[in-house]
């Protein structure tokens, strides 16, 4: 069996943004972005919040008077968290999706979750020649790592939880998208320990940055991995999350969907959130589009403007560990 990761954080319930907390970090590890939730200059990825929330879902939301908390559970192990992204970020680096440096990184996270237990499986698919970001790139082959619980059954009821491992070719690549495959590879942890409501697929999706303009050239791994799903594994899955660009303090936690589906996603993660404050918005820049598209309920968490989008400049220190805590605490109380 494997080894237990170190003695987990205690849980922090969050009432506010919380900028007079004891356990925020460090003034100077914030990065300075433009306004929460308005899309920076040259940022395509950032999120617009909607004005009017659908019928039935909410929108900005922080914890209701009277509202009981959400009942404590194990709490996410923030410091490991940021060793991942100090790994995938420095000691791995930029990590384009053809890359050495991306095999580097895919066999590193398939050693972790073999080491937490789960079956590894890996599909690569073709990944053509474009512009990654000002960088020519050639063509290749990218790939996913998949890893499922013992006795996993795609044909069975199931969750997907998901963050691309690939950066664009200038980037190391903390925020985005180390931020998110550090949140993922702990939620395994935390349901490998605890167990889930439901089986959990995890997977590190491969080629997620754009190569071109719109979506042929964009999310390469989430398209062919729901390509690859059988009409049975669709019907299965009870929902998908991406994270995706989560480490950013910001007085709240994105939850965001394409504006196709029903929703209900997004308003199951924002009732997980309880106290944690969340804003609901539209964002098709992230794996679950393809999900999204696919008829399968998707959603994503993550997306906050900053100075180091897709540049050299996005490194560890731009990564917020408080915000990294909510974005794990919201989903680890979805899949629990």
């Amino acid at each position: 069996m494997r080894a237990l990761l170190a003695t987990a954080v205690p849980l922090l319930l969050l009432l506010s943004g919380c900028g007079g907390d004891a356990d925020a970090p460090k003034a100077d590890r914030m990065p300075t972005s433009p306004t929460p939730g308005q899309p920076s200059a040259g940022d395509p990825d950032g999120v617009a919040p909607r004005d009017t929330p659908r019928p039935g879902e909410p929108g900005t939301t922080g914890p209701s008077p009277g509202q009981p908390p959400k009942p404590e559970l194990p709490a996410a192990d923030v410091d490991a968290m940021r060793a991942a992204v100090r790994h995938l970020a420095v000691r791995v680096g930029p990590r384009h999706a053809t890359s050495p440096a991306f095999r580097e990184a895919a066999s590193w996270f398939g050693a972790e979750m073999r080491r937490l237990g789960y079956t590894v499986t890996e599909e690569t698919f073709r990944v053509p020649a474009g512009d990654s970001w000002g960088v020519p790139v050639t063509a290749g082959r990218s790939l996913n790592v998949i890893a499922d619980p013992p006795g996993f059954d795609p044909s069975q009821p199931h969750l997907v939880v998901g963050a691309h491992l690939d950066t664009v070719a200038v980037s190391p690549g903390a925020e985005d998208n180390a931020s998110g495959v550090a949140v993922v590879r702990e939620l395994a942890r935390l349901a490998a320990d605890h167990g889930t409501r439901l089986p959990v697929r995890f997977v590190a999706f491969g080629a997620e940055e754009p190569r071109g303009p719109g979506d042929d050239l964009h999310h390469f791994g989430s398209q062919h991995r729901v390509g690859r799903m059988a009409p049975a594994e669709r019907a299965a899955v009870r929902g998908m999350i991406s994270l995706d660009r989560v480490g950013v303090r910001a007085p709240y936690v994105p939850v965001c969907d394409g504006g196709t589906g029903d929703g209900r996603v997004v308003r199951a993660l924002v009732d997980a959130a309880g106290g944690i404050p969340t804003n609901t918005c539209e964002d098709r820049a992230s794996d679950h589009w393809s999900y999204e598209k696919a008829d399968v309920p998707a959603a994503r968490l993550g997306s906050i403007p900053y100075a180091g989008y897709h540049a050299e400049g996005d490194r560890p220190e731009v990564v917020d560990d408080l915000q990294l805590r909510r974005v794990a605490t919201v989903a680890w109380r979805w899949i629990r």
